[in-house]
């Protein structure tokens, strides 16, 4: 996705659990026909581990004929993970990929040194008044595969291993946990994963990773004593094992990973840990020195003023 307007979110009481080094409420704004709540990155908060970017698409739903139309833009230095909850992505990119994305797979594209893509609602979905509800997060690179090839890998749901049992079930879509590993190729040590509890349901967050969150999706947890409904990032400080509790039935993202090689610098859809080099994109997006998308040649987003 490419990065659009929206406000910083704004971090909640730091000192509300113990556990927590602070609780971010993501703004909400709609663009152009459907929500998203931004949660990275915030004040004061820039990543957790490789994360550096994340977005809740909706849930929205389209009239006949409209959809998602995000047109072609340009990446560098980060790889995008895209995961539906419900509807359909149409992702196509500069090295002639064309692959519909459904609720439960994966799609990761490795911007790397330069990659163009885009993403749309199908003309077949589009008449179906389709609806969309997902997860779309930036995961920036470490330094040496910063210049790395671009490439895309799409994960079906089938694929992707489930950790389930107590009526609490947790799929796994990047990196490690609970002594299971998705097949998604990454760069860093890091987790992801898609959890679902019943109500009085508890599971445990290790402190396997320096840099861990939850992000809330439906219904509400409990975190030592503290109650969470969905729409937040809870961001916890590092040491210590996290017993997260189903108040209701709960439906959370659970990611982190290790802490990066440095900041990361962060303009439009350029991630690098170098200012020159974002400046470098921004001129080869002007004067049209990326590639193109096949299929998708005929729009693209403009270079923003600022």
């Amino acid at each position: 996705m490419s990065w659009q307007p929206c406000d910083d979110p704004q971090p909640g009481d730091a000192g509300a659990c113990d556990l927590i080094e602070t609780v971010i409420v993501p703004r909400v704004r709609d663009l152009g026909g459907f929500e998203v709540r931004r949660a990275l990155p915030s004040i004061g908060k820039k990543m957790v581990g490789p994360f550096i970017f994340f977005d809740q698409m909706g849930p929205s739903e389209f009239l006949l004929g409209e959809g998602m139309d995000v047109r072609p833009h340009p990446h560098i230095g980060l790889a995008t993970v895209t995961y539906l909850f419900d509807g359909q992505i149409m992702h196509r990119d500069s090295l002639g990929t064309e692959m519909a994305i459904e609720p439960g797979a994966v799609n990761w594209m490795t911007a790397g040194k330069g990659i163009v893509h885009s993403e749309r609602t199908a003309p077949e979905e589009k008449a179906k008044g389709p609806r969309l509800f997902g997860i779309q997060t930036w995961v920036a690179l470490p330094k040496t595969d910063e210049e790395t090839a671009p490439a895309f890998s799409h994960t079906g749901k089938s694929d992707l291993p489930v950790v389930a049992g107590d009526n609490a079930s947790v799929r796994l879509i990047l990196g490690s946990m609970y002594g299971e590993s998705a097949p998604v190729k990454t760069f860093t040590p890091m987790f992801y994963g898609d959890a679902t509890l019943a109500e009085g349901t508890s599971l445990p967050l290790d402190p396997d990773y320096d840099e861990r969150g939850i992000y809330t999706v439906s219904g509400e947890i409990e975190i030592a004593g503290d109650r969470f409904g969905p729409g937040k990032l809870l961001v916890f400080k590092p040491g210590d094992r996290i017993t997260v509790r189903a108040v209701t039935n709960a439906r959370f993202m659970m990611l982190g990973g290790d802490t990066m090689d440095g900041p990361r610098f962060i303009w439009w859809n350029f991630v690098s840990s170098s200012k020159e080099r974002i400046e470098q994109a921004k001129a080869d997006w002007k004067q049209k020195r990326f590639d193109t998308v096949p299929g998708d040649e005929e729009e693209f987003i403009p270079l923003p003023d600022k």
